[in-house]
């Protein structure tokens, strides 16, 4: 609707049109806005009078042929504003677009505004207050990823239940190739294992990666300087390059992706609505043959399409991927134990560590297939990882020597320690470990056994030890009072074997006690 504008204001206008001025002049040197110069001269044409009567008529005459009232069909426009209160409820559903609602609208409409001029009146009423920055992107320097907003489902075939899964969307911004994965969750674990897969589709690695400030990739939020999550940042660094969060509550700073998550609503989640999958690798596989296509449309501005911008300006730019597969890494804090292991908690199982770091706090690195042991930033331990419960993993380099000497522990082993001091010796080693049925309680007596010799001697040690076998009483407590009795030095210790005898000799003509029962 045009201004109403004063009948000295009408005279201007028609004295400015007859001295040869544009209605764009006219409005520059009237202050007056263009449009509602366009609108008078035309109500001044379609009138009966030319611009010279016009000119000629008093200021009420003026009034009365140009009243205030407008010509605007307010019952037409009526009828779209209400159709615009439908159209802006629908904003928000996933595949929404304004060219759908216009068709429909042309269909209920018999009077129908033009789609340009449908567009306007809908800008006019929801006009956009905040403005933004038209962002350059340079080719290979982002990689944006997100979550749809919208998920996917799939089906349990055993019990039938419908399981919702998380979609991940990314895009290069300079050539806007898109890459699409249905997965199970939003953690940690997921949002790596997508990253990885999108870097294999695009055949390289940007300089940065543009996340959301999702928990599994962003620790703490903050607008200038976030916290990025370890294991994300770990996967970073293996491929080379960084991690650049948005600024919180700032969706524009990642506008393409978003834009991307509304296409694939469009190209993807509605071609499948009325489909059913049983498994996640059903329904990427029916992803990845829509992408193809996504991929393919032609932009109407460009003349290319997303793969052809991405084949021939993007691919060159983009980084080589690592020749290694990233392995997903986690962390642990653990205390190393008197023994000398750290506690495993995941497996509940223990791995060794230098005996010197005992009661010192560390930080365990995990994977699914190795362990390594960190203290004050530097590894001192790394073990393949042993999925068993409960289970000791030793690294026998890490162990003290009086530790070495007990994994050492067996028969062969305390034979040879006992052979430099004699033969009988390691007879008596043999005997004692031939009785005990648990190896353990043996090792400690023959290791006490082979000590004595520190006190008494190697020689003493092997004659008490000969001793002993004689009468087959082989015992570490025996030998050990021969020894500090002193009586394998004497015949003292034969009478002490011979006290159980009789004093009368043995003889044929003898009777005995049982020959007077």
């Amino acid at each position: 609707m045009a201004n109403t504008l004063d009948p000295m204001d009408l005279k201007q206008i028609i004295t400015l049109h007859l001295d040869g001025y544009s209605n764009r002049k006219i409005s520059d040197i009237l202050s007056i806005s263009r449009n509602t110069v366009n609108t008078y001269m035309k109500r001044f044409k379609a009138s009966e009078y030319s611009f010279e009567e016009l000119l000629n008529y008093d200021n009420a005459a003026l009034t009365a042929l140009f009243t205030s009232f407008t010509t605007l069909d307010t019952e037409r426009q009526d009828k779209l504003m209400l159709y615009f209160e439908k159209v802006n409820k629908a904003r928000n559903h996933p595949g929404f677009t304004f060219l759908y609602h216009y068709q429909e609208y042309t269909q209920t409409t018999k009077n129908a505004y033009s789609y340009t001029q449908f567009m306007e009146h809908y800008r006019r009423k929801y006009a956009k207050v905040k403005g933004s920055m038209k962002l350059e992107h340079e080719a290979g320097k982002e990689m944006f990823i997100d979550f749809a907003g919208k998920k996917l489902h799939i089906i349990d075939r055993q019990t039938g239940d419908i399981i919702p899964v998380e979609v991940f969307v990314t895009i290069l911004p300079n050539s806007q190739y898109t890459y699409v994965e249905a997965t199970e969750s939003q953690k940690k674990e997921d949002l790596i294992s997508c990253c990885m897969n999108a870097l294999t589709f695009y055949g390289g690695v940007p300089k940065a990666i543009v996340s959301d400030n999702l928990k599994s990739a962003v620790t703490r939020a903050s607008k200038y300087e976030p916290t990025i999550n370890r294991s994300f940042k770990d996967f970073a660094r293996h491929y080379n390059c960084v991690i650049n969060p948005t600024r919180t509550y700032s969706p524009q700073d990642k506008a393409l992706v978003e834009n991307a998550v509304h296409l694939v609503y469009q190209r993807i989640y509605y071609p499948i609505r009325e489909m059913t999958f049983f498994s996640l690798e059903e329904l990427n596989r029916e992803i990845r043959r829509l992408l193809v296509d996504y991929n393919k449309l032609l932009f109407q501005r460009k003349q290319a399409c997303r793969r052809e911008l991405f084949q021939t300006i993007e691919r060159q730019y983009l980084k080589s991927l690592p020749t290694q597969a990233y392995e997903i890494k986690d962390y642990k804090r653990a205390k190393v134990q008197k023994m000398g292991y750290v506690y495993f908690s995941p497996d509940k199982s223990y791995y060794s560590v230098p005996y010197r770091y005992i009661g010192n706090r560390t930080m365990i690195h995990y994977t699914k297939s190795t362990i390594e042991v960190y203290y004050n930033h530097q590894r001192i331990a790394l073990h393949k990882r042993n999925p068993s419960t409960g289970i000791y993993i030793t690294n026998k380099n890490h162990l003290s020597s009086t530790h070495k000497a007990f994994t050492k522990w067996s028969p062969e082993y305390f034979r040879k320690q006992a052979l430099p001091h004699g033969v009988h010796v390691v007879r008596c080693v043999d005997k004692i470990l031939l009785n005990i049925d648990y190896p353990e309680v043996g090792y400690k007596r023959v290791m006490g056994l082979i000590q004595l010799h520190k006190a008494h001697g190697s020689k003493r040690l092997d004659q008490a030890c000969k001793r002993v076998l004689d009468i087959e009483a082989v015992s570490y407590m025996r030998i050990k009072n021969i020894l500090e009795n002193n009586m394998d030095k004497s015949f003292l210790f034969y009478q002490d074997l011979e006290k159980d005898k009789s004093h009368i000799p043995e003889h044929e003509n003898i009777r005995g006690a049982s020959a007077y029962k």
